[in-house]
């Protein structure tokens, strides 16, 4: 595995810049165990999709979006977990729930340093922050569906897998235009058949996976999250991140030096696979 150059006293400073505003950080797409060995709780979900705001919703779209509608790529599998080996691009993948100021802070560094990156939404965080959907699309950035309310979608009955998928799609859709670009499974690294399946239904031609997870929804501190992410990611690589833990602002500078040092541009998925 190739060791991040950076030490942990730069990751420090950087955690110590301000990046991150304060509070709650949200709960990650699988569960993970606590040093004592309990499984860590997620953060509670609403009972039901329930309909956006009607005055954020109407302000998050006082100016139409042209945001890009789900292509489909023929030469590649129903799940992508990767792109072109060949070509020096990758991608850095944010599954968007969360504060909203870390949302925030990570965008602007990836945009600082010339990178795109795709948000992989949940619907109720857009339900509560429906002008981040603006604020990613302005930045160039990919803009795609992590279900309505990030439960175990794999473990549902098809019914309920289907309005998860479909309720943040219409959200998308009244935010934005588009469903968005990609579908990703919320608490899963790939789609069970049923939900491929269902996904093609609501018009994802294709769901999105990953080769490298950063295992930043563990906490593990901002250096293990970089070497996580530059241990194993290589051209064409598609990398699993989060908007909610301050390890993830703190890690991403260094993170995008390196691949800079490295001469590996982060696109878009979009960009990556197309």
């Amino acid at each position: 595995m190739v060791r991040v150059t950076t030490s942990d006293r730069r990751f420090a400073l950087r955690a110590g810049a301000g990046l991150v505003a304060g509070g709650a950080f949200a709960a990650a797409c699988s569960p993970f165990k606590s040093p004592s060995g309990a499984v860590a709780p997620h953060a509670p979900a609403s009972a039901s999709p329930g309909p956006a705001s009607p005055t954020r919703a109407s302000e998050a779209t006082a100016r139409p979006l042209a945001a890009p509608a789900p292509r489909a790529f023929p030469r590649q599998p129903a799940q992508i977990s990767h792109g072109p080996r060949g070509r020096s691009r990758v991608a850095l993948t944010f599954h968007g729930q969360g504060e909203p100021s870390v949302a925030r802070a990570l965008l602007g560094e990836a945009e600082r340093h010339g990178a795109r990156v795709t948000v992989l939404a949940v619907g109720s965080w857009l339900d509560e922050h429906p002008d981040l959907a603006r604020r990613i699309l302005d930045g160039g950035h990919d803009l795609g569906n992590h279900t309505q309310r990030h439960l175990d979608i794999n473990a549902m009955p098809a019914a309920e897998a289907a309005a998860e998928i479909t309720g943040c799609a219409e959200r998308l859709r009244r935010l934005t235009g588009s469903i968005g670009t990609w579908f990703r499974p919320s608490r899963a690294t790939r789609a069970s058949p049923v939900v491929e399946t269902l996904a093609r239904r609501a018009g994802y031609p294709h769901v999105l996976s990953y080769d490298v997870d950063s295992l930043d929804f563990t906490s593990p501190g901002a250096a293990a999250v970089a070497r996580n992410i530059l241990g194993e990611i290589r051209d064409g690589s598609v990398v699993s991140l989060h908007f909610g833990y301050a390890d993830t602002v703190a890690a991403l500078p260094a993170v995008l030096d390196e691949l800079d040092r490295r001469g590996l541009r982060a696109v878009t998925t979009t960009e990556l696979i197309g």
